[in-house]
C-alpha cells in the first residue's frame, strides 16, 4: 500500500509538471536587448510590441525587454524609437526565444542648420505650442471620457501581484529555509528585466461594468475572483484590500489621482500648465492617425507630480492615445523607490479612444538605494466597450459591486477562458505554493509568534490569548494592575465570538472582568463586511471620565504614564445588548440597550444637597436605549481580526447618535435624551497637502447630573491624539450643548522641501487647530439646583470642572512629522482658560505613525 501511495503521488506530480510545461510551451516569450547599431550602446524606453496590437513594453535602463503572449497568431515583433528606423522582425509563435535588436539611426537630411549663441531660453507658457496643445486637451477631456455617454459598459480584468525582490538564491540551501525550497526556488526573472522576483501574492478578478449618466449610477458585477489564501492566521482578503488601495486606478482625465495614499496632479488637469513644463518631442502615426508625443516634467521636482510623456491625437478630439508616467525619485515619499504607470488607449468602433490597458509597477523598500524590497504590479485590461445602449433599470440598481461566494470558486476552465493576460510560470504556481505554505506547521508557528508581537495575541487552537500590552499597567486608583484575557477565533466558530478578561488592582484590591458573546446573523464571519450581528456583554472595570483616545485602549501599558493629577476614576458596571446591521452601500444602523452604574473612585465624588443637607451619593444608575446611524460612502478598509482601519478617500463619514434614558426602568434614575452628530472629512489640497477635519455637535435634553452630560474629550498622556484636546485636563469641561471643529493639516513638505538640509531629511510640516464651543443651561447648573451633583473640586475647594463660557476653548500645534519616517513631534499651545488650576499651557507631544 505504501508503494502504491508513493507511486500515486509521483504520478500526480509528473502530470502536473507535464501540464505546466505544456502551458508554457504554448506561450510566445521573447526576450533580448535593444542597442544603437552605430555605437552599440543600450537604448532605454524603446517600444517593443506585436504589430497591430496593444500588447507591448518599453525597454529598461539597460535596454532589456521581455514580451510574452498566449496568442499564437503573433508572428512578428516591432521595435520603434524616436530618431531610429522602425524594425520589424519575424518570431516563432509558441516558443521562448531571444531576439537582440540593433536599431539604425534615422538620418534625415536637414535643409539648413541655424546655430545661435547665448543663454538658454527660459521656459515659458507664452507662445509655447506644447502648452497650446495641452490646453486643447484640457478643453476636450470631458467629451473624451467614457462617462460623456449616457450609457457605458465594458468587461474588465484585473491582476494584482506582489513579489520580493532579489532574494538570495542561497536561502533555499540554508538549513532553516530548506523546507520552503518549493517557494524560494519559484523565481521570476523575465517580468522585470534586471530583477529577480519571488512571487508571494496574487489576486485576479474578472467583472462587467455598467454606467448610467442620468441618474448617475455605477455597478460592477464580479464574474470571477481568485486570490491566494494564507490560512486563518493572516487575513488574505484584508491584505488584498490594502494592496489594492495602494494601487488605485489612474484616470488620466481626472484632475488628480491618489496613489499610495498621496494625491498626484494629472498632467492634463485644469491646473497642469502652471505645475508642469511641456515639450513636443515627436509626431508619429498610429492606426493611420497622427499622434503627437508630448513630454512633461514638474516645474518643481519636489512636488508630488508625474513626469513622462503622453500621446495626443490630432483628429480634432485631442484625446490621449497613450501615457507613460513615472514619479520623480526626489519626491518626499516614503517606502516607494520607484513607480511606473503605462496607460494604453484603443480606438473603439465609434472612433473614440478608450482605456484598454493600465499597468502600474512599483518598487517598495526601506531605502531608495538598496536593491531588495517588494515589487508590486497592478494590471488592468478593458475591452468590449458598448456605448449609448441602455439596459433595464435592474442592471444599474443595487450595490456598486456585487460579489458572491460562488465567484470565488470558479473552475480552472473559467480562468483559462476569461483571463485576458497570460500568467508567467512562477505566477501560475503562487496559488498552490501559498496554499501549501499556509498548511505548514513551521510557518503557522512563525506567524503565530509574529502575531503576538504585532497584534498582541497568541493563538492556542480555537482561543487567542491577549492583548499582551494590557497584561500589566498601573494607575493611582488601582495601583499595580494585572490582567489576563482573550477571545475565540475562526477555528472555534466563524459566526460566534466569545471574549473576556479578568483583572485585579493590588491597591484597591478589586476584581474587574468582562465577558461578551457576538453572534453573526448573516451566515458569514462576524468581521466580514457587511456585518450583521447581535452582541451581549457585561463589563465591570475602571474608566477615566473624558478619556476617549483614538488609537489606544485605556488599560494599555503606555497609558500608565500621564501628566498632572489623574486620580479621578469611575467604577463602571455595564450590561449591554447591541444589534448592528450594515448595508452594502456602507450605511449602517446600530441599536442598543444598556444598564449603566457609575461609582466614583479615587478623589472623585458624587455630592449634592437635599433639603439643605449635604449628601454623598454612592453610585448613579441609568437605563438607556441607543440608536446609531452611520454613512460612509465608498468606504474601503482593512479588516483585521478585531478591528478595522478605514482607508482615506474624498467622501465624508457621517455618524448620528441618539440616546434615551428611562427613569424607573431597571433602576434608571433619570429621564433624558442626548443627540450628537459627527462628520469626518479628509481633504486633498494639492500643493498645500491634505487635512483631516472633524466637526462635532451635540445637545442633552433634560435635567441630569454632570456624569450624564458631555464630558469633553481630554488627553493627559504624552502622546499626540488628533481628536482629543491634548492640553485639557480630564473632567475639566462639561456641557449640555456644544459644537467643535478640529483641523489636522499635513503640508507634505511644502516649505521643508525647499530647504536643502530639511529636504534631505524628508521632514514634513504639520499644524493643527481645535476649537470647542459649549455651555450649560440653568436647569443643569448645580449652583442653581443643589439636588444635582456639585462639580468636582480639589480638597482645598479649588474647582476642577467648569462650564464653557462665551468664548471657545482653543488649542493649536505646530510640528514635524516623518522623522525617521515614523515619528511625529508637536509643540502644542493652549490659548485660553489659562486661569484654571493645574493646567499646562505648553506641551510637547509625540506620536508613532507609518505614512507614505
Amino acid at each position: 500500500m505504501c508503494y502504491k501511495g508513493y507511486f500515486k503521488y509521483l504520478l500526480v506530480a509528473l502530470l502536473l509538471f507535464t501540464a505546466v510545461a505544456a502551458v508554457n510551451a504554448q506561450n510566445t516569450i521573447v526576450t533580448g536587448f535593444v542597442t544603437d547599431a552605430a555605437n552599440k550602446q543600450p537604448l532605454s524606453y524603446v517600444t517593443v510590441s506585436f504589430p497591430g496590437t496593444t500588447t507591448g513594453i518599453n525597454t529598461d535602463s539597460k535596454g532589456r525587454y521581455t514580451l510574452s503572449t498566449s496568442n499564437r497568431s503573433y508572428t512578428k515583433l516591432q521595435v520603434s524609437f524616436v530618431g531610429y528606423k522602425t524594425s520589424i522582425i519575424d518570431i516563432t509563435p509558441g516558443k521562448e526565444q531571444t531576439v537582440n535588436v540593433k536599431l539604425q539611426p534615422d538620418n534625415t537630411e536637414l535643409d539648413a542648420v541655424l546655430i545661435r549663441r547665448g543663454k538658454k531660453k527660459k521656459y515659458s507658457n507664452n507662445d509655447n505650442p506644447a502648452v497650446e496643445l495641452i490646453r486643447k486637451v484640457i478643453a476636450n477631456k470631458e467629451k473624451n471620457r467614457p462617462e460623456a455617454y449616457n450609457y457605458v459598459e465594458y468587461k474588465g480584468y484585473e491582476r494584482l501581484n506582489f513579489s520580493f525582490i532579489n532574494v538570495s538564491e542561497n536561502f533555499s540551501d540554508k538549513k532553516f529555509f530548506r523546507k520552503y525550497k518549493f517557494l524560494l526556488d519559484n523565481r521570476d526573472t523575465t517580468t522585470v528585466p534586471g530583477k529577480n522576483l519571488l512571487p508571494v501574492y496574487l489576486n485576479e478578478k474578472v467583472y462587467q461594468y455598467y454606467y448610467s449618466k442620468n441618474p448617475e449610477r455605477k455597478k460592477t458585477t464580479v464574474l470571477g475572483e481568485k486570490g491566494v489564501n494564507f490560512g486563518s492566521f493572516l487575513d488574505s482578503e484584508g491584505i488584498g484590500v490594502y494592496f489594492k488601495h495602494l494601487y488605485q486606478n489612474v484616470d488620466i482625465y481626472a484632475n488628480s489621482t491618489v496613489l499610495v495614499t498621496n494625491e498626484f496632479l494629472s498632467p492634463i488637469s485644469d491646473a497642469a500648465p502652471s505645475s508642469y513644463k511641456f515639450f513636443i518631442t515627436d509626431t508619429i502615426v498610429v492606426d493611420n492617425n497622427k499622434v503627437v508625443e508630448l513630454s512633461f516634467t514638474p516645474r518643481n521636482t519636489n512636488d508630488q507630480l508625474f513626469e513622462g510623456s503622453i500621446y495626443i491625437t490630432l483628429d480634432g478630439n485631442y484625446a490621449v492615445q497613450k501615457a507613460d508616467l513615472t514619479i520623480n525619485r526626489k519626491i518626499n515619499l516614503n517606502w516607494v523607490k520607484s513607480m511606473h504607470i503605462m496607460l494604453d488607449f484603443a480606438r473603439n468602433t465609434d472612433g473614440r479612444y478608450y482605456l484598454s490597458r493600465s499597468n502600474t509597477m512599483a518598487d517598495f523598500g526601506m531605502s531608495k538605494n538598496k536593491k531588495g524590497g517588494l515589487f508590486g504590479q497592478r494590471l488592468a485590461i478593458f475591452n468590449n466597450y458598448v456605448t449609448n445602449v441602455p439596459r433595464p433599470d435592474t442592471t444599474y440598481q443595487g450595490t456598486q459591486e456585487i460579489t458572491s461566494d460562488a465567484v470565488k470558486h470558479r473552475s480552472d476552465d473559467f480562468w483559462a477562458q476569461q483571463r485576458q493576460d497570460t500568467l508567467t510560470g512562477p505566477q501560475s504556481k503562487v496559488y498552490a505554493n501559498i496554499d501549501s505554505l499556509g498548511r505548514m506547521k513551521s510557518f503557522r508557528r512563525t506567524v503565530d509568534i509574529a502575531s503576538l508581537f504585532l497584534f498582541g495575541y497568541k493563538q492556542f487552537g480555537p482561543f487567542d490569548l491577549g492583548p499582551a500590552n494590557a497584561f500589566y499597567s498601573f494607575n493611582p486608583v488601582e495601583g499595580f494592575r494585572l490582567r489576563v484575557g482573550g477571545r475565540t477565533n475562526v477555528e472555534f466558530s466563524k459566526r460566534v465570538l466569545l471574549e473576556g478578561y479578568t483583572a485585579y488592582g493590588f491597591k484597591d484590591q478589586r476584581w474587574k472582568y468582562f465577558l461578551s458573546g457576538t453572534f453573526s446573523l448573516n451566515n458569514s464571519s462576524i468581521f466580514r463586511f457587511p456585518q450583521h450581528y447581535i452582541k451581549v456583554g457585561f463589563q465591570r472595570d475602571t474608566r477615566i471620565p473624558g478619556q476617549e483616545l483614538l488609537f489606544l485602549r485605556e488599560d494599555n501599558f503606555l497609558l500608565s504614564f500621564k501628566r498632572g493629577n489623574n486620580d479621578k476614576y469611575l467604577y463602571n458596571d455595564n450590561y449591554r445588548i447591541d444589534y448592528l446591521k450594515e448595508f452594502p452601500n456602507h450605511f449602517s444602523i446600530g441599536v442598543g440597550l444598556r444598564k449603566w452604574t457609575q461609582e466614583p473612585a479615587g478623589s472623585l465624588y458624587f455630592d449634592n444637597s437635599i433639603n439643605g443637607l449635604a449628601n454623598r451619593v454612592h453610585d448613579l444608575t441609568t437605563s438607556e436605549a441607543t440608536l446609531t446611524l452611520r454613512y460612509a460612502p465608498h468606504e474601503e478598509f482593512y479588516q483585521g481580526k478585531v478591528y478595522r482601519k478605514s482607508f482615506i478617500n474624498k467622501y465624508p463619514i457621517i455618524t448620528l447618535n441618539y440616546t434615551k434614558g428611562f427613569k424607573n426602568v431597571f433602576g434608571g434614575e433619570y429621564n433624558y435624551s442626548d443627540v450628537s452628530l459627527n462628520i469626518y472629512k479628509h481633504v486633498f489640497m494639492k500643493k498645500l497637502g491634505e487635512a483631516d477635519i472633524w466637526i462635532d455637535g451635540g445637545n442633552t435634553f433634560g435635567q441630569v447630573p454632570y456624569p450624564l452630560l458631555t464630558i469633553h474629550r481630554a488627553n493627559q498622556t504624552f502622546a499626540y491624539d488628533p481628536i482629543s484636546y491634548n492640553l485639557m485636563n480630564f473632567l475639566e469641561f462639561v456641557s449640555d450643548h456644544y459644537a467643535s471643529i478640529n483641523v489636522d493639516q499635513h503640508f507634505k513638505g511644502l516649505l521643508f522641501n525647499r530647504i536643502p538640509l530639511l529636504k534631505k531629511l524628508k521632514w514634513r510640516e504639520v499644524a493643527s487647530v481645535k476649537s470647542l464651543w459649549g455651555g450649560i443651561r440653568d436647569e443643569n447648573n448645580p449652583d442653581l439646583h443643589p439636588s444635582l451633583y456639585e462639580f468636582p473640586k480639589e480638597s482645598n475647594g479649588a474647582p476642577i470642572t467648569y462650564a464653557l463660557g462665551s468664548k471657545p476653548y482653543v488649542e493649536g500645534s505646530v510640528g514635524i512629522e516623518n522623522i525617521f519616517k515614523v515619528l511625529r513631534v508637536d509643540l502644542v499651545r493652549r490659548f485660553n482658560y489659562l486661569d484654571h488650576a493645574n493646567i499646562a499651557d505648553w506641551g510637547i507631544r509625540t506620536r508613532i505613525q507609518f505614512i507614505f
